[in-house]
């Protein structure tokens, strides 16, 4: 019996529907294959993600612990304390993220024991420097087995992802086996869609429209964090480079505080009658002392640690009273122009410092036109919003206001351009600058809360933009600011004043300035005995202390000495801000604070200020 015309006529659509949902099926059955290679090569990514960050906690944690042995300065452990408390967790992650591969599973077993014994290697020099055994810890760390167990972990690390990138580069290939494969099972379906149906085909064309945006994606993702790991090294170098500045900038202090108040000490003794050319001399030192003194500043800008003593500001104002100030700065060939935006909002800034920022941005517009130009300065109200803070990552949304400054001088290259906020990094001729008037700006923006950036184009000119964050709410209380020029004034030896300080040359210069100042002065070497002194002297009316001290910091003792002593007196001084009293570079409201170097006018004046409040 032979099969009916209708069924001859339905079995080529019957079996074109069947192919279809083979091709279908299988396409979809690629598909999700090709997820799942993708998920893989995603998990390739993130195991050599976590073999990098292991590897970089070990090494960060190695020249933590040799900074250390080597200067005995506590500013190069955190690396390593980092690395203590992250490095566990990080090798369990990795634990449980080759649990799939028994090879790199054995491998994490093998790396967890050589970073135990690298720690443990380092755990063992840092505790013997703890000690005052800095001789031993050294011959440990340079009996060459440290070097010899970092370089295995370091082999180790690199067999580990190397076999990530074998594993990701099969996996990647066979992503892209399937997508083709997929691709051409789709085309196929298409094909056939066109025969059966136009519903089919744009099914099958939506399908494929899928497959190539979720490739996009796969490319932009990768492009995104390649973007993201470049900056994530660009801002740890740069706190990198804050930590040494921090740490050197404070050192400096406490010399150039015993230096410019013995300076001022042997001024007050001059009777008129000496050599002129001793007078010229003692100029010198104390001029050469102070521009010490405005370097080691600038450091501790850059590595936002200088303190700094914000109140509500008028940009517009603050601006317009500079203007005169930046004619006289830059060359009579140079046109100045300020264009300031009506209805500029308020921001809580350091006004002097602020002062400084732009005029160390003018003066680099200036240099920058060595045949004249045109420098403008503007401000206007501003929106950084989410987009523009995913790709800038220290930046957070919101409003703030912009002051920027455009010179049409011979601008920068790109490479030059991203390298002008390292300290002492300068283009300039020897001699011609120190290199650290951005890095100043920089660091006053970001410790202000605020953002910097730096548009040039070689021939064409540069504008660097400072955006500082708007302030909404009440005026902060003004804080009484002492005028130079006015004289030290002298105090009456019925006031007694305690001085604590641990180091010796700086108390001693502290002890001496304030009796020529009239005060009857009593010193401690530390907390403990300034405790003492508190306890048996009849009458102490200001404790003058040290922040940073071993054993009991400046603010410990203040505390416990206003119990003994209510309504004591407090007078803060440090050369480095990262204590007690000065939280994210901003001195605590109510807290006198006297940075350190201090000359004796200003010595005179803050201590006549907290004695009289």
């Amino acid at each position: 019996m032979f099969p009916s015309r209708s069924f001859l006529m339905l079995l080529p659509l019957s079996l074109g529907f069947l192919l279809l949902a083979v091709v279908t099926g299988g396409g979809l059955w690629l598909s999700v294959r090709q997820d799942s290679a993708a998920n893989w090569a995603r998990h390739s990514l993130e195991v050599e993600r976590d073999l990098n960050l292991v590897h970089s906690l070990v090494s960060n944690a190695e020249t933590g612990q040799r900074g250390y042995l080597l200067t005995r300065s506590p500013i190069y452990l955190p690396p390593y304390n980092a690395a203590v408390t992250r490095l566990p967790g990080q090798i369990d992650m990795l634990d449980r993220e080759t649990a799939d591969n028994a090879a790199q599973h054995k491998a994490v077993r093998t790396l967890r024991l050589a970073v135990r014994a690298k720690m443990g290697e380092m755990a063992a020099t840092v505790e013997l420097a703890r000690f005052g055994r800095v001789t031993e810890a050294i011959a440990i760390m340079r009996q060459g087995s440290g070097q010899r167990m970092m370089t295995g972990l370091s082999r180790l690390i690199e067999n580990m992802r190397a076999e990530e990138r074998r594993l990701l580069a099969e996996r990647t290939a066979a992503a892209d086996r399937i997508a083709f494969v997929t691709r051409m099972l789709l085309a196929t379906g298409a094909l056939l869609v066109m025969l059966l149906a136009y519903a089919a085909i744009r099914q099958s064309a939506d399908r494929i429209g899928k497959l190539h945006h979720a490739n996009e994606k796969l490319v932009a993702e990768a492009a995104a964090r390649d973007q993201a790991e470049a900056q994530l090294r660009q801002i740890q170098k740069m706190e990198t480079l804050g930590q040494l500045t921090g740490g050197i900038a404070h050192d400096f202090n406490n010399m150039l505080a015993v230096v410019i108040g013995s300076l001022d000490m042997l001024r007050r003794r001059l009777t008129g009658a000496e050599d002129p050319k001793a007078i010229r001399y003692l100029d010198s030192a104390n001029e050469g002392a102070q521009r010490a003194a405005t370097l080691t500043a600038r450091l501790l800008a850059f590595s936002r640690q200088q303190p700094l003593e914000p109140k509500v500001l008028d940009p517009n104002r603050l601006v317009g009273s500079m203007s005169e100030l930046i004619h006289r700065t830059v060359s009579e060939a140079i046109e100045v122009e300020t264009a300031l935006a009506a209805g500029v909002w308020r921001v809580c800034a350091d006004a002097p410092q602020l002062e400084n920022a732009i005029l160390n941005l003018a003066v680099n517009a200036r240099d920058a036109m060595p045949s004249g130009g045109k420098l403008t300065i503007e401000t206007a109200n501003s929106d950084l919003d989410e987009r523009y803070a995913q790709l800038h990552d220290e930046v957070r949304p919101g409003q703030y206001v912009l002051v920027s400054i455009t010179d049409t001088g011979i601008g920068m290259p790109e490479d030059v351009a991203r390298r002008a906020i390292e300290p002492f990094y300068t283009t300039k001729g020897v001699g011609k600058g120190t290199g650290l008037g951005l890095s100043q700006v920089f660091g006053f923006a970001k410790q202000s809360g605020g953002h910097f950036k730096i548009y040039s184009e070689p021939g064409r000119g540069t504008t660097v933009k400072l955006y500082l964050p708007r302030h909404i709410g009440e005026d902060m209380a003004p804080g009484i600011n002492c005028k130079e020029g006015q004289g030290a004034p002298t105090g009456t030896a019925d006031i007694v004043i305690l001085v604590v300080e641990d180091e010796e040359q700086v108390r001693h210069m502290s002890v001496d300035a304030l009796r020529e100042l009239g005060y009857t002065v009593v010193q401690a070497t530390d907390g403990m005995r300034a405790l003492e002194q508190l306890r048996t002297m009849p009458k102490i009316d200001l404790l003058f202390t040290d922040i940073v001290m071993p054993g009991m910091t400046g603010r410990e003792l203040a505390d416990q000495a206003e119990t003994l002593r209510p309504g004591l007196k407090v007078l803060y001084t440090t050369g480095y801000t990262r204590n007690a009293v000065v939280h994210n570079g901003v001195v605590d409201a109510g807290v006198a604070f006297l940075s350190k170097p201090f000359s004796l006018d200003a010595l005179a004046r803050k201590v006549r200020q907290v004695i009289e409040d």
